[in-house]
Formats: structure tokens, C-alpha cells, sequence
């Protein structure tokens, strides 16, 4: 009896010792969109917590922010069903599935609204049905959406947008958004997560960069007289709310991410302006109706020379809308969100990031 126990004792210790030297598999993720802005974000977040990383990108996209040696590419056409299925079909040969997708690939600006449609639904369409002919849906799909998805809601009593309210977007990039919001939910048992940012900035984004070039200039434009209530998320803010996502395994569920605060429009150039040492600075406020003329007109020449512009239709409408409050205390009570970033400390390290690499 005691050899019995003897021998169970030493198979016991062996299969311990074998478990505690086995090194545990590396949770594997492809970040579609990874050369942009936010994606770029949570490919290093990715790294940084030690998982087997696929930047999606396209043949012609720029690595800039994707040079870490650690990292590997996935090529995808996704608006060529028949490509991408080639693609997906000759990874899951080589290396298998993902455990994770974080879907940020899509398009902001387009010549045509009809390539909002093709960028957006259809290009997240072709991928979600390929992952499912290959047998490689992962654990989880995480969609970031906008809050352009829900328009100009609420409008007359500023009340945060709720998400029990009836979307009503009102430019061709938030109906893109909500089409293909709708398509996720219409999949059964499909493991998605919808994010719904509101303004993300953050260190390697653009648009807000032309703001702070304006300051510097001495200039700050608004839009309209009346009151307009903004929120703001900085990217780091939203990386965390996805990975929270990823960590707390729930599936099927739909957030807002903002910093938890409003702010008016002058907000973030006072904040630029404090950053650039407080130089003098003119407020100047455009009418609406003189602005949708000028944007109407940039429309216009950008038809004719084929280039996309800043200012168009769909940006017209963004600026006219007055509120962007939105509730984001389910995220915070079901996720455990904790924005760090409040304006102020974001524009300080935006700021400072666009100094040091030359952009200002």
C-alpha cells in the first residue's frame, strides 16, 4: 500500500513539474486597420501584453507604426471576397485561426458616398462570411462603430444619448456604420462586441492636428452660435475599453466610449493653445447656413479633381449637430471602464507627441 502510494506521489510531482515548465500558448489576435491610427494603438497594446499579434493591412499600407520585430502581417483584400477567402484560407494552413479580431479597417473619407457603403458594411460583410466558410470565427469580434451610428438625436434637451435610442444617422459614414451594426446583430450566436467612440485623438491622428496647426496660426473656427456639448476619448481611453472587452469574455453587448465628460467648442483649442505656450488667439464663429455653402462648394471642387476634402456635406452635418453626449455608465458598471485620459492630460501628450515628431 505505502509503494502504491509512493508511485501515485511521483506520477503526481511528475505532472506538476511537466505543467509548471509547459509554456502556455500565447492568445493569438489579428488587429484589421492595423497601419491607422487606432490601430496602430492596439497592436501595441497587443504586444505590450505578450499576445501573438497579426497586423491586417493592406499590400500598400503603411508600416510606420509597425515595426516592432514581434509582429506579424496578415495581407487582406477585404472588398475581394474571392481574394480574401485565398488569403484567410492560406493562414489558417500555415498558422491556424485567431482568438481574437479587433475589426477597425473601414474608411472615413471618401469621393464618393456610395464607398462609405463598400469601405464599411460590405468590406466587414465579405469578412465576417469567409471567417465563417473557413471555420475561423474567433472568441470574440470586436467592431468599432462611431457615434455617428445615432446622429443628431436628442438634440433639444442635450440629454446623453442612450442606447435604447432609434439611430438616425444623417451622413453616409454613420449609415455605413449602423448597416453594418445591424448585419452583427442579425448573425446568430455570432461572438461580436460593438464600440461605439465618440472623437478619438491621440498621438499619430491627423484631423485634429490641422486644429492645433490653426492655433498656432492664431485662429480657432466654430461652428454656429449655438450651444454645442462635445465629448472626447483618447486613444488609449478606447484600447483600454476594448481589451476590457477581450478580458471579461462577454459577447454580444454594445458600448459608447468617451472620457466621461462634456465639454464646449472651444474646449480643446484652449487646451492646444495653453500647450503652444497661450499665444493671442481670434475665435472666429461661422453661420451654419454660410458654412454649408462652403462645404457645399469644397464638395464640388473635389468631385472635379478627384481628391477628398476636409470639408464636405457629411462633415457639415457633423459640426451642426449640438449634442454629443452619450451615457457610458453601462460600460463603466459592466466592464469596469475607467477612462484615465480627461482632456487636458490627452491634448498635453498629443501635444507633445506632435512636437517631438516634427508635426507642429
Amino acid at each position: 500500500m505505502f509503494e502504491l502510494l509512493l508511485a501515485c506521489g511521483k506520477t503526481l510531482f511528475l505532472i506538476m513539474r511537466i505543467h509548471q515548465n509547459r509554456k502556455p500558448m500565447k492568445e493569438r489576435i489579428l488587429v484589421t486597420g492595423a497601419s491607422g491610427f487606432i490601430g496602430s494603438h492596439l497592436v501595441d497594446e497587443a504586444l505590450e501584453r505578450g499576445m501573438q499579434v497579426w497586423a491586417g493591412v493592406r499590400g500598400r499600407s503603411s508600416r510606420r507604426y509597425l515595426s516592432d520585430s514581434r509582429l506579424n502581417f496578415a495581407e487582406l483584400d477585404l472588398t475581394d471576397s474571392d481574394s480574401l477567402e485565398a488569403q484567410l484560407a492560406l493562414h489558417k494552413r500555415k498558422h491556424g485561426g485567431w482568438d481574437y479580431i479587433i475589426h477597425c479597417a473601414g474608411v472615413t473619407k471618401c469621393l464618393d458616398k456610395a464607398d462609405f457603403e463598400i469601405g464599411n458594411f460590405w468590406a466587414t460583410r465579405n469578412l465576417i462570411e469567409t471567417l465563417q466558410r473557413l471555420d475561423m470565427v474567433p472568441e470574440c469580434f470586436v467592431m468599432l462603430s462611431s457615434l455617428s451610428v445615432f446622429g443628431p438625436v436628442r438634440e433639444d434637451d442635450r440629454t446623453p444619448i442612450e442606447p435604447s435610442d432609434t439611430p438616425c444617422p444623417d451622413t453616409a459614414y454613420g449609415l455605413s456604420k449602423l448597416h453594418t451594426e445591424e448585419y452583427l446583430r442579425s448573425l446568430p450566436e455570432f461572438p461580436y462586441v460593438i464600440l461605439r467612440p465618440t472623437g478619438v485623438y491621440g498621438p499619430r491622428e491627423r484631423d485634429y492636428l490641422l486644429m492645433a496647426q490653426a492655433v498656432k496660426r492664431h485662429v480657432d473656427f466654430g461652428a454656429g452660435f449655438r450651444r454645442q456639448d462635445l465629448t472626447f476619448v483618447y486613444v488609449k481611453d478606447l484600447v483600454q475599453a476594448v481589451f476590457l472587452a477581450l478580458e471579461k469574455g462577454v459577447v454580444r453587448r454594445e458600448w459608447f466610449v468617451t472620457d466621461g465628460k462634456v465639454y464646449d467648442s472651444r474646449a480643446f483649442a484652449e487646451l492646444i493653445r495653453k500647450e503652444l505656450g497661450n499665444p493671442w488667439m481670434i475665435h472666429l464663429t461661422c453661420p451654419l447656413v454660410i458654412l454649408r455653402a462652403i462645404s457645399w462648394v469644397c464638395e464640388l471642387v473635389s468631385k472635379f479633381t478627384r481628391k477628398p476634402v476636409t470639408l464636405n456635406g457629411d462633415k457639415y452635418k457633423i459640426m451642426r449637430q449640438r449634442n454629443w453626449k452619450c451615457n457610458i455608465r453601462p460600460l463603466e458598471e459592466e466592464l469596469g471602464y475607467q477612462p484615465q485620459y480627461p482632456l487636458e492630460r490627452g491634448v498635453k501628450e498629443t501635444m507633445d507627441w506632435y512636437k517631438k515628431e516634427g508635426w507642429l
